[in-house]
């Protein structure tokens, strides 16, 4: 008895269950009466309905009405009356629960559950709810070295930013020490978007929005300057009836020097509280709120409720700011402090090991024949050209599932050289062409196959997803357990991980190509399989599996209007207003696979990357 006893309490301290909870649509959030520790893991599972707007809603929520856009959300990529939560007190950004959620918890702290309803709206009835909480693994505390920031790299950097009249205006509050791909994923998990560079992209990307229903909240900042140049990135929080009077936004430059060889962000963010006039010309300008401390914390705050942050700093540069006028001609004051947001040494960044790699047997073993110029032409940033190459281990096999369309262009198999190649090393390569289905199918035909060929070799597989070929192995490794012991690894390239924008805004793309091009062998529901790359149904599922169930790595690819083929370009034009970062078919941020390992960038387009129409007599 005494080893049962002690058997239940060792359980429980790593496993809790709460009895169903009762989430009620007339209240905004629920106590849910369990505390979490970062690294736990987060289970939920919820069923029931609740009556809003005259429409029945599920824990998955009900679609929005157009009135819905003018309204203000808790999760405003979430849809109405889903089952949302968050970890921690009222400021902590909410997250989407809807039927299902399985996830690591960032930070500390306890568990409510609300209903995604405009503050003042109810619904009638309730979720039932249950609950889990998995301790994370108590690993030992590392104490990491942080190189930091100097005083003198500080002072380097002008005290405030300056408009194209060279008047000064915000001061530079904060700095954040990160990789490019590191910040701007916290950002994202943050809740924070990139905001639209010029009007122009602001008219394309609403109309773009608009049709898919979605919230818009990037309306464009204007171009202030640091560095002689102006801001790479800005970004912005905000709810879509207040974001044209009140935001939270920041401006970013990438600084001309390093911190121990980490990329140095450099920012200047300001709070809008409303509209003022401008002293310049006498026209409308936003009225930020003149303790600009306040923004400075609360950029440092969101980040770290991420978990990504390893160190919140301060330090005090030698030409501070306390008191100024910005450069419409408002008041603002400061203690002259500048935040420090020092991230995490990553460890999933494999970027300059992967270049390594492809570089030396670019150069040593040229698997594509033919000539090929500087590995920095193919791979961005390049890398080294001289490792020593072991022999190609056997003991895997490979599995490639091809994307969308791919049975359209059956002449055209994806990575055809790289297949040749490695089967000349004697590696078993095989491709798993699958139809125009939506991912929840496709994933069955690739859980059925790799259950099928395991009984006839034990040896596990490397899988490379292509495209839509990322998510519906994500969806095979959700929906089908038991084939998660058959994959030693998975590599997305160029994969619809986060869905694609032109999915959302022009579900009849794949119709005309087939048209165009005269490709008579496609197969499958293309209306479903292009349904299954829409960013929402995408994010809902990330939202419910936000981490990989295999060792997972991430390489994008990424073109400019110079390299991307016609077939891409007017798509690439579009894509262009949601990142710069794109490959006429993807946004660089959506191609990555949420914590997965990350390889770099290809220099191609979403097509050239992988299919060899060079071989296609269409």
């Amino acid at each position: 008895m005494r080893q049962i006893l002690t058997s239940l309490v060792f359980l429980g301290s790593i496993f809790s269950l709460r009895g169903q909870i009762e989430v009620a649509g007339n209240k905004p959030w629920t106590d849910a009466g369990i505390d979490f520790e970062a690294g736990d893991t987060l289970i939920v599972t919820a069923t029931g309905s609740m009556m809003t707007g005259g429409k029945s809603a599920t824990p998955d929520g009900s679609q929005r009405n157009w009135k819905d856009l003018l309204k203000t959300f808790p999760l405003n990529e979430a849809s109405r009356a889903a089952l949302i939560g968050r970890v921690g007190g009222e400021e902590m950004r909410p997250f989407l629960i809807g039927s299902r959620r399985e996830s690591r918890v960032p930070v500390a702290g306890r568990l409510f559950l609300g209903i995604n309803l405009p503050p003042g709206e109810v619904a009638e009835g309730s979720f039932k709810v249950t609950v889990q909480r998995v301790a994370g693994e108590k690993k030992p505390a590392i104490d990491i070295p942080i190189s930091k920031l100097t005083q003198d790299q500080l002072d380097t950097v002008p005290s405030r930013v300056v408009d194209d009249a060279g008047t000064q205006g915000d001061r530079v509050n904060f700095f954040v020490v990160g990789s490019e791909e590191q910040v701007r994923a916290a950002l994202q998990a943050a809740g924070w978007v990139v905001v639209d560079k010029n009007i122009k992209d602001t008219i394309l990307r609403g109309a773009l929005e608009s049709l898919s229903r979605q919230v818009y909240t990037t309306i464009p900042m204007s171009e202030l300057k640091i560095f002689g140049r102006s801001q790479d990135y800005g970004y912005a929080q905000g709810d879509p009836l207040k974001v044209v009077a009140a935001r939270h936004h920041f401006r970013i430059w990438r600084a001309p020097f390093t911190v121990d060889g980490r990329t140095v962000w450099v920012g200047a963010g300001t709070h809008d509280i409303g509209f003022d006039k401008d002293q310049r010309n006498g026209k409308l300008t936003h009225r930020i709120d003149s303790d600009v401390d306040k923004e400075r914390d609360y950029i440092g705050k969101s980040l770290s409720q991420t978990g990504e942050v390893a160190l919140l700093d301060y330090m005090t540069p030698k030409q501070t700011v306390r008191e100024a006028k910005t450069a419409h001609g408002q008041d603002f004051f400061s203690d002259g402090r500048t935040l420090i947001v020092y991230m995490r040494p990553s460890a999933s960044d494999l970027r300059s090991v992967f270049a390594d790699v492809f570089c030396s047997i670019l150069r040593k073993e040229n698997p594509d024949t033919g000539e090929w110029g500087a590995c920095s032409t193919y791979l961005q940033g390049g890398g080294k050209d001289d490792l020593e190459l072991p022999a190609m281990p056997s003991k895997y096999r490979v599995l490639i599932v091809p994307g969308f369309m791919s049975s359209c262009f059956a002449d055209a198999p994806a990575f055809h050289e790289g297949q040749e190649h490695l089967r000349s090393k004697g590696l078993t390569v095989e491709l798993l062409p699958v139809s125009n289905d939506a991912s929840e199918v496709n994933a069955a035909k690739i859980a059925d196959y790799l259950t099928a060929q395991m009984k006839i070799d034990p040896r596990k597989y490397i899988v490379v997803g292509y495209s839509k070929g990322t998510p519906d192995v994500q969806v095979a490794l959700a929906n089908h357990p038991p084939v998660r012991s058959a994959v030693a690894g998975f590599i997305s390239v160029a994969g619809a991980s986060g869905g694609s924008p032109i999915a959302d805004s022009i579900p009849g793309l794949a119709d005309q190509w087939i048209q165009r091009f005269k490709m008579e062998k496609c197969e499958g529901d293309i209306s479903q399989g292009f349904r299954s790359l829409r960013r929402d149904v995408r994010q809902a599922f990330l939202s419910s599996y936000p981490h990989p169930f295999v060792p997972t790595y991430s390489l994008v690819a990424l073109s400019d209007a110079t390299n991307t083929s016609k077939a891409l370009l007017q798509m690439w034009e579009l894509l262009r207003v949601f990142d710069q970062a794109l490959d006429g078919q993807l946004t660089k941020s959506d191609a990555i696979v949420p914590d997965a390992k990350y390889l770099g960038a290809a220099v191609a387009d979403h097509f050239g990357v992988a299919l060899p129409f060079d071989k296609s007599p269409d």
